[in-house]
């Protein structure tokens, strides 16, 4: 199924009903045009707060630039970045980037089928639109460390002895935040005593596994409709 692999591979497990996205930046902008194609207007700024006079009050969402944008409900989406946002309303939250870490060979010399797990190396090799990412790790480094990218090189070094073939030149690195939390739970829910504040980050590695019932999820609160399942398991109000 996978000639690429050399004879250190021995045994595999075959999972026919995972799959994986061949190119995430293609689906985000998919996303994105549908949006604006229904009237949503994007603005693009690094929030530094969220103020609010009231609990139920218009808020104010300032932006790093200086300028602000007005809204009756807010949702708290921001990776591994929503715990600064989350304190500043008066909320604890326990959330620590995870940092990962990939590299992109475009040119790799082998073609792989399917996204391949090794398990006792921690680190996987997906196909992709722009070439064959190896990617894995797990480091908790902070928000402001800067990367170690000997990690990403570490890596492709070890995806060469499971695929000999390899070609492991040109390739690009790449180091990114996880949003995690202490039970890997999300954090989907609203901001304690704030009608119009909602919080929906914290997946871990699932980000986009989730993403879609996340979104269910938080539509389903800020329309003060039914919710799909309990979601007292994702409140906040654990880490108080």
């Amino acid at each position: 199924m996978e000639p690429a692999l050399g004879p250190r591979v021995q045994r595999a497990v075959f999972t026919p009903q995972w799959s994986h996205v061949n190119d995430p930046k293609r689906l985000v902008q998919g996303l994105r045009a549908w949006l604006v194609g229904r009237g949503v207007a994007i603005h693009r700024g690094e929030v530094s707060d969220i103020i609010s006079n009231a609990s139920v009050a218009p808020l104010s969402v300032a932006l790093r630039s200086g300028g602000h944008v007005t809204a009756d409900k807010v949702v708290i989406a921001a990776g591994a970045w929503s715990g600064i946002l989350a304190r500043r309303l008066g909320n604890r939250v326990l959330l620590e980037s995870e940092r990962g870490y990939n590299a992109t060979l475009p040119n790799p010399g082998i073609v792989l089928q399917r996204q391949l797990i090794f398990a006792e190396r921690k680190f996987v090799a997906t196909p992709l639109s722009c070439g064959l990412r190896i990617g894995g790790a797990a480091e908790f480094g902070g928000l402001q460390a800067a990367p170690n990218f000997k990690r990403s090189q570490t890596l492709v070094e070890l995806a060469h002895l499971y695929l000999p073939a390899l070609r492991t030149q040109g390739g690009t690195n790449w180091a990114g935040h996880r949003p995690t939390t202490p039970d890997s739970l999300p954090v989907i829910g609203r901001a304690p005593y704030r009608e119009n504040v909602f919080y929906a980050f914290g997946h871990g590695h699932l980000g986009l596994t989730q993403a879609a019932t996340t979104g269910r999820l938080v539509s389903e609160l800020v329309f003060a409709r039914p919710t799909s399942i309990d979601m007292t398991p994702f409140g906040i109000e654990r880490f108080s």
